[in-house]
């Protein structure tokens, strides 16, 4: 809820190109676990709808695939976290925000790194 208040105010978001993907999919498994209905599922993206709908920035890499794979590899083995998460860290600290995140294992890696939390 703080982050949708934060960007419904005109607040910055950058998220990795795999965030879209990464939403999707945890509607799917919250689908598939019996969580969501595909109306529940409808109904949350109708009420998000206006969040949604803020430009987010897609960060892009302007580095050869390789170089990006190394990046990510690197940050992922320091930090012990899976390359998806490794993406949200080094996306975090390249545009200087703050990661909005439930995950404990991320933001612990983010504070060691000296990335400030979203309050």
């Amino acid at each position: 809820m703080r982050v949708q208040r934060l960007l419904l105010a005109g607040d910055r978001a950058v998220v990795p190109p795999l965030w879209r993907l990464e939403l999707a999919n945890g509607f799917v498994v919250a689908e598939l676990r019996g969580i969501l209905t595909p109306s529940d599922t409808a109904q949350i993206l109708q009420n998000f709808q206006s969040v949604l709908a803020r430009p987010l920035k897609i960060a892009n890499r302007p580095l050869p695939v390789q170089r990006v794979i190394i990046n990510i590899n690197n940050t992922a083995r320091e930090f012990h976290l899976t390359a998806y998460d490794a993406e949200y860290l080094d996306t975090a600290s390249s545009h200087q925000l703050p990661p909005a995140t439930l995950d404990r294992r991320l933001e612990e890696a983010a504070m060691r790194a000296g990335i400030s939390m979203l309050g």
